[in-house]
């Protein structure tokens, strides 16, 4: 099967503009991640709605597309760089623009989902562990996965799910395995055009999970696991958290 890896990337945020030409232990945040990527997969390319971030993929010799400024989602996003290629492959892989660290264990666990011939999405999910805590289980901002018995997602909540009755909150990490989500996705690619076209969905609204439209529309959302706890950027407070890690990286190389 062949993959190809789409990195959705904003010029505008709320929470941190300009991210995506952040500089991150000399480099930018978006040459991180695609440098990351691009050996792991098939190809790699950078989706973006912004001339300066389309230059600066450019100039470090990264491949990018322009795209809409009116997309609502980076998976909307995505299926038009897609649109946009000359080549078609088997699996779309969206990796968000702000996790400079992921590695390439995570995306090949991405790929062994798609050895299921019935696979139509993949995503992945780390275990907590008691060492976690509550307080970290049971942020909302970071969503939590059921699984059935063949690894596809049952549902995902901001809500810490399942509700273990009867049990102290302070015990449940002791007694259950909790998956925390990875917003790492891929698609057929046949799906990712069906799924750009579904309206939003009542549990998508309620949770603000984009995820929760494709699971009510009835696609199926296979689940890889994986050990590595990634750092994402949403906030300058993140940068200067990745910027110590980097730091820890070298020293410890």
């Amino acid at each position: 099967m062949t993959f190809i890896g789409i990195i959705p990337a904003r010029y505008a945020s709320t929470r941190f503009p300009a991210k995506p030409l952040a500089m991150l232990g000399g480099k930018t945040v978006i040459e991180r991640v695609y440098s990351q990527v691009k050996d792991v997969l098939d190809d790699a390319i950078v989706a973006t709605d912004d001339q300066r971030i389309f230059d600066a993929v450019t100039a470090f010799g990264g491949k990018a597309v322009m795209t809409s400024v009116h997309h609502k989602s980076g998976t909307d996003r995505v299926r038009e760089a897609y649109e946009k290629l000359d080549r078609q492959y088997d699996v779309v892989v969206n990796i968000q623009g702000d996790e400079p660290f992921i590695q390439p264990e995570q995306l090949h666990a991405l790929q062994q989902c798609f050895r299921d011939e019935h696979t139509q999405i993949a995503t992945l999910v780390k275990p907590f562990t008691p060492q976690d805590g509550w307080e970290a289980l049971a942020n909302p901002n970071s969503p939590k996965v059921v699984l059935d018995d063949a690894h596809n997602a049952l549902y995902f909540s901001r809500s810490v799910v399942p509700y273990l009755r009867g049990i102290e909150q302070s015990e449940w990490l002791s007694v259950h395995t909790f998956y925390k989500h990875i917003g790492l996705y891929a698609y057929r690619a046949e799906v990712l055009e069906e799924i750009t076209t579904l309206p939003q969905s009542p549990l998508e609204m309620a949770e603000s999970l984009e995820q929760l439209r494709w699971l009510q529309a009835g696609y199926r959302i296979k689940v890889g696991v994986s050990q590595i706890e990634t750092i994402g950027i949403d906030t300058p407070e993140d940068l200067e958290r990745a910027e110590a890690f980097l730091a820890r990286k070298g020293k410890s190389e």
